[in-house]
């Protein structure tokens, strides 16, 4: 019989409350966000180094002490403590205020052109803006740099609470490098040469406008040989870089590993995984909706191209007044304004969980062409409910362990929270045989609830 994981063990009682060097960390944050706010009034434009200096180097040095401060001195393993009972985690006050104040700071970023609220924050990033593109900032400067921010410092905050474990030490890193190197410098960068903006860890049908003809047109045409690189990148990632890397590792290589979508909800959100829904409601919601949307994409996608072929004959604007829809209620509300305001309230992965193409796409080939699976002892298995309770993506993972059923399911993004949480080993991350897989639906789905397949 195995030992319970001593890294999990709840006989060593743990400090509540906040120390003075947290409460002093806390302290500098709040002047870095005194500094943001007055910026925003209007002085960022006469005084941009000044307070980009104070509201970002004083924001994230007081979160880092806080940080440091809150798991310096506490032994290694996952210690949820308190969560149901903290109103920022347990969907109370500070929640909502938090959902309400992120849902607005997109509203913001996504209509700054009408509502010019942001100006003076976004002239505070003029300087940095120049150096880093080579010319002043906008509303998506603004909102890069701080997706970055967040993901770096909640990111080094995910290592150290995850510490005892490699894997969630390495994926972290690799989300962090990824976020930072390739969504986030290099983009800039490409403009400071005066050449596309490029995100070459983001392809269709996630970053949409990579297969419109238009896109393609134009990087082909006026970028040189860049521009063709770039098409054929998206080209090769898409149709066979994807289905290869999915076949060997599962959806996990994209959704946890590389993606910013993920990233923020993995590192940002992680204090809210386990507020998503693991109702067979919410799982019947759930396949309808993603899969919805990649119908949607796939036709917008089509239309587009149909309609380049025919000159606009045949289908006029509507094609890309249909284009133009998706992008505002799918890509911008959808995956912006309710996949991240809404983490607080519904828990992280909102948007992987019901509305992302990429994850659809990813998912079935995971499903049924994949040698990714999460293997289980069910001999072990205590029924703590652990695995269950911070799945971010809803899924009921006790149901499974307590059969010693093997999780083969599409919306499982391989994030291994729920083997990291459990305190007996039961579950396991691995690759193996496609033969030895459970290929079909072991899972039949009534009015009954859930039963598995005999």
């Amino acid at each position: 019989m195995s030992e319970i994981n001593p890294s999990l063990s709840i006989s060593e009682p743990q400090p509540i409350g906040v120390n003075a060097a947290q409460k002093f960390g806390l302290a500098i944050f709040a002047v870095g966000m005194l500094a943001l706010l007055i910026a925003a009034f209007g002085f960022g434009e006469d005084y941009p180094r000044i307070l980009f200096a104070l509201s970002f180097g004083l924001g994230i040095i007081g979160a880092l002490i806080y940080i440091i401060q809150k798991y310096k001195g506490v032994s290694e393993g996952v210690k949820n403590n308190h969560i149901w009972l903290n109103s920022l985690t347990n969907r109370g006050v500070f929640a909502w205020t938090l959902g309400i104040a992120i849902t607005g700071l997109y509203l913001l970023i996504y209509w700054h052109d009408n509502l010019q609220m942001l100006n003076g924050v976004i002239r505070m990033l003029d300087p940095f803006s120049h150096l880093l593109t080579g010319g002043a900032a906008n509303q998506w400067f603004l909102y890069g740099t701080l997706y970055t921010v967040a993901i770096l410092v909640m990111g080094f905050k995910a290592i150290l609470k995850y510490r005892h474990s490699n894997y969630q030490i390495i994926r972290t890193a690799s989300i962090m490098f990824f976020q930072l190197g390739f969504a986030f410098l290099l983009p800039n960068l490409l403009k400071l040469f005066h050449q596309p903006e490029f995100y070459f860890t983001y392809f269709w049908p996630l970053k949409q406008q990579y297969l419109f003809p238009s896109t393609v047109q134009d990087l082909m045409s006026h970028s040189g040989g860049l521009g063709t690189f770039m098409v054929f990148w998206g080209g090769v990632m898409t149709f066979i870089a994807t289905p290869v890397l999915t076949y060997f590792y599962g959806k996990r290589w994209y959704c946890s590993w590389v993606c910013g979508c993920g990233g923020l909800a993995n590192t940002a959100g992680d204090q809210w995984r386990h507020l998503s829904d693991k109702s067979l409601k919410a799982w019947k919601i759930e396949r309808i909706t993603i899969h919805s949307v990649l119908v949607l994409i796939v036709i917008t996608t089509a239309l587009l191209w149909i309609n380049s072929w025919q000159q606009g004959a045949v289908l006029g604007n509507v094609s890309q007044a249909f284009s133009e829809w998706y992008g505002l209620y799918i890509g911008m509300v959808f995956s912006g304004v309710v996949g991240v305001g809404f983490y607080p309230i519904m828990g992280t992965r909102v948007w992987c969980r019901f509305g992302c193409p990429m994850a659809a796409i990813l998912g079935f080939q995971q499903k049924y062409f994949s040698r990714f699976r999460i293997t289980t002892n069910g001999g072990q298995c205590i029924s703590c409910g652990n695995c269950s309770t911070y799945c971010e993506m809803g899924i009921d993972v006790r149901w499974y362990a307590q059969r010693g059923q093997n999780i083969v399911r599409s919306s499982c993004v391989g994030c291994g929270m729920c083997s990291t949480v459990c305190p007996r080993g039961v579950l396991n991350l691995e690759n193996g045989p496609m033969k030895d897989k459970i290929s079909d639906n072991p899972i039949l789905i009534g009015n009954d609830g859930v039963t598995l397949k005999i």
